[in-house]
């Protein structure tokens, strides 16, 4: 099928592409939203019809592992709001990294990973790359010069995340790009947490940009998605790997991705505002140690942050003074926060990563990753501000509450 490009030129905003950009005037069956085409299989009408396909070039759709109307037109959208030149589309945020960074890569390269990205991305880059004799240095975040004298020649990109997963780190994208190109590399950034409506590295000059539209694009809990947005040339060979790889959204996905992505502005501001008052009460809070939020004045990457988004961000990541035991009670005194490790949905999740995503790890490793036994991520909704915070509140009160001793007779 033809290619589809979008440059970055605009005509209208932000909120309005969310709902329009990607999709044509006329529909079938003049149909407002976007049909679902559930199909594994596209037909030719003839010898011709092929062969218009084939040697001219004409858009058509052959194979549902090759390309699908309904997914076609959410690559466009998420495209057009990233300001990239294309975009393709996964069966989740896993897939899309996956699948990208094998198809930038052959045995004997190398690639460059900051220690904070997510961690199943820096399990596959630490163990399973190795496999394939491909070399992975993992540097710490913000550490520019050791990034810089981590690049070898056989290096081809510096992969990263901003903000990062759980402590909201910002990596400053402006000195991230000189140092690729003072060597000639491809930078990588997982962007999920910011949206474009916070951030747009691309605009910043980085390469690749990866989301998982499972979070804030979709917003509603109900699908998993991925996406690889950048150059033309860059994404023709994500595409063509992911043709043989076969991480494949179905329709169904890509239709609910498109109905999230009509909402997903008014949603991500909505939380914006929250994540910084909830933030903010938080800090204020005797019963709490610490919190991680970019828009606070205490965040080391407050700067960087206010200069580089627009917004904060849904998460705020705090700890909270005491034991695992007072943790434990706080999650369960919880009344309107759910208990889950995801992010970027309408209702507002909590998770103990000690207990949740690094269960498995022992405790001493844990802390040298600074996963500690009070530590909790909070991925805001939409709902009102005013509850979250009385939720939190009375949480927060029954945990740090001391148990009376029984009377001595």
């Amino acid at each position: 099928m033809a290619k589809h490009t979008t440059g970055k030129q605009n005509k209208y905003s932000l909120a309005t592409r969310s709902i329009h950009a990607g999709e044509s005037r006329k529909k079938y069956a003049d149909a407002i939203t976007t049909p679902i085409v559930q199909t594994a299989t596209f037909t030719f009408s003839g010898s011709s019809d092929i062969e218009e396909y084939t040697k001219k070039g004409k858009e058509h759709f052959e194979y549902g592992r090759y390309g699908n109307p309904t997914a076609t037109i959410a690559e466009r959208r998420l495209a057009d709001l990233e300001g990239a030149q294309d975009c393709v589309v996964f069966s989740s945020g896993m897939s899309a990294i996956t699948t990208t960074i094998l198809s930038l890569v052959k045995s004997g390269d190398h690639i460059v990973i900051t220690d904070d990205s997510y961690k199943k991305t820096l399990e596959f880059c630490r163990s399973y790359l190795q496999r394939f004799g491909i070399g992975a240095t993992i540097v710490s975040f913000d550490d520019y010069e050791a990034i810089d004298r981590a690049i070898q020649p056989n290096t081809r990109f510096i992969f990263s995340e901003s903000p990062t997963n759980p402590y909201l780190n910002i990596f400053d994208l402006v000195k991230l790009v000189a140092i690729a190109k003072k060597h000639k590399v491809l930078t990588l950034i997982d962007s999920t947490f910011s949206t474009p409506v916070n951030q747009r590295p691309l605009e910043f000059g980085i390469d690749l940009v990866l989301q998982s539209c499972t979070k804030y694009l979709a917003g509603h809990n109900d699908i998993l998605a991925g996406a690889v947005l950048g150059s033309s040339a860059l994404i023709d060979k994500i595409r063509a790997l992911h043709k043989s790889m076969g991480g494949v959204i179905d329709p169904h996905c890509c239709y609910l991705l498109l109905r999230g992505m009509k909402t997903f502005p008014i949603r991500v501001e909505r939380q914006n505002e929250t994540a910084l008052r909830i933030a903010l009460f938080l800090e204020g809070h005797p019963a709490v140690k610490r919190v991680y939020y970019p828009f606070l004045e205490s965040h080391r990457h407050y700067a960087i942050a206010k200069e580089q988004m627009t917004g904060g961000g849904g998460v705020v990541t705090f700890e909270i003074k005491g034991t695992l035991e007072t943790s434990k009670r706080f999650l369960d005194a919880l009344k309107l926060c759910y208990i889950g490790p995801s992010l970027g949905g309408v209702e507002t999740l909590i998770t103990h990563p000690a207990l949740v995503s690094y269960y498995d790890y022992p405790r001493a490793e844990r802390l040298k990753l600074g996963i500690t036994d009070t530590l909790f991520r909070l991925a805001v909704g939409i709902e009102d501000a005013d509850d979250l915070i009385a939720d939190l509140r009375q949480g927060l009160e029954k945990s740090s509450a001391r148990k009376k001793r029984p009377l001595r007779r």
